[in-house]
């Protein structure tokens, strides 16, 4: 189910936080005691320390036997190949099918699967896992390090040598308070343990110098109702059960100057929702996130088709989206897109 800058000073503050000694400080002291392998850590960046959900997590190299976790997610693969991270991988389970970034989701598709036998949620099983011999795990939320549901522990693979590592706002297994900062924090976070902050504060810089621009191009303007769901895709009772509430979908649509006609409808990321109510609500546009889904134009069409009485139907607006209204390294061009649709004029 889907939950699915100057930069030179900030990388300097950040590694000034994570390693051992910078310039000017720890590393002089070190030259004067003659501890050359301290020197040797701190020019290399190592190590890394990271507090993720409650667990302290301890690098002293770059990782380089990466696994990535299903989740329902492309962040975390995306986020790897975004900072040049590829090579890494040695068994990713994270697929889309598409992405609003040329190349990405060849690029996903041609990594290595580690040929593992799924369990029934779709990931990898515990004694997969450690068959891996991975160094690093990245699990979208903390169901994926879960003993009771078949997988590797985050003790268990810290005692194989792996590191463990949960994606923002999802400890507690609850992406509804995830925002664009999120994508960020990851991509930070992935710079660091890879000793490629640099990388890392590039693409976060980029993104919000174009979200930036969009927000400005929009400022003032009044904030269509949108309607954001997946297409074709059921997850709970009712007829419309994927349709989006809370979470980091909200942040893209309000910087993209929109807002969620559905965002009381539930206290979690998504609502479960009847026909009925879906008709009585005032739908401006409409967001469609495909996932697998090869025409997800079909999809919205047939939904403006079935509400006549919506704006959104009247003066057919809609836009379909993949990855970008994920966790992930590309917010930016999901912000871009709704953007132009909801406020042609403005572009």
């Amino acid at each position: 189910m889907p939950k699915k800058p100057p930069v030179a000073i900030a990388l300097a503050g950040a590694l000034c936080l994570v390693t051992t000694a910078c310039a000017g400080s720890s590393t002089d002291k070190a030259d004067d005691t003659g501890d050359n392998a301290s020197v040797a850590a701190a020019r290399s960046g190592y190590p890394v320390t990271l507090d993720n959900c409650g667990v302290t997590e301890k690098y002293t190299k770059a990782p380089s036997r990466v696994v990535t976790m299903n989740g329902a997610s492309v962040a975390e693969v995306s986020t790897l190949l975004a900072l040049g991270l590829g090579d890494r991988v040695v068994a990713n389970q994270q697929s889309y099918g598409m992405s609003e970034v040329a190349g990405r989701a060849k690029a996903i598709e041609a990594l290595p699967t580690g040929d593992v036998k799924l369990n029934d949620a779709y990931d990898i099983p515990r004694e997969a896992m450690i068959g891996l011999r991975p160094d690093l795990v990245l699990s979208t939320t903390s169901y994926g390090f879960d003993e009771k549901n078949g997988f590797a522990s985050r003790q268990q693979l810290k005692e194989v040598g792996a590191g463990t590592y949960v994606s923002p706002q999802g400890c507690d297994q609850d992406t509804s308070k995830m925002t664009i900062a999120d994508s960020y924090t990851l991509l930070r976070d992935m710079g660091k343990v890879f000793n490629v902050s640099g990388r890392a504060e590039k693409l976060i810089a980029a993104s919000e110098k174009n979200i930036a621009s969009v927000s400005a191009k929009v400022k003032g303007e009044k904030q269509p109702k949108v309607m954001v769901l997946f297409s074709n895709m059921t997850m709970g009772g009712n007829d419309f059960s994927s349709v989006v509430a809370k979470g980091i979908y909200n942040d893209i649509l309000a910087k993209a100057g929109g807002s969620n006609a559905f965002e009381s409808a539930s206290t979690t990321s998504f609502a479960d929702l009847s026909k009925e109510k879906v008709a009585a609500t005032d739908v401006d546009a409409l967001v469609v996130i495909a996932y697998n889904d090869p025409d997800p134009a079909a999809y919205a069409k047939k939904l403006l088709k079935e509400f006549p009485q919506w704006p959104a139907a009247k003066n057919n607006t809609y836009v379909t989206v993949s990855d970008s209204m994920y966790l992930g390294p590309s917010n930016d061009l999901a912000v871009e897109k709704i953007a132009e649709m909801l406020h042609p004029d403005t572009f």
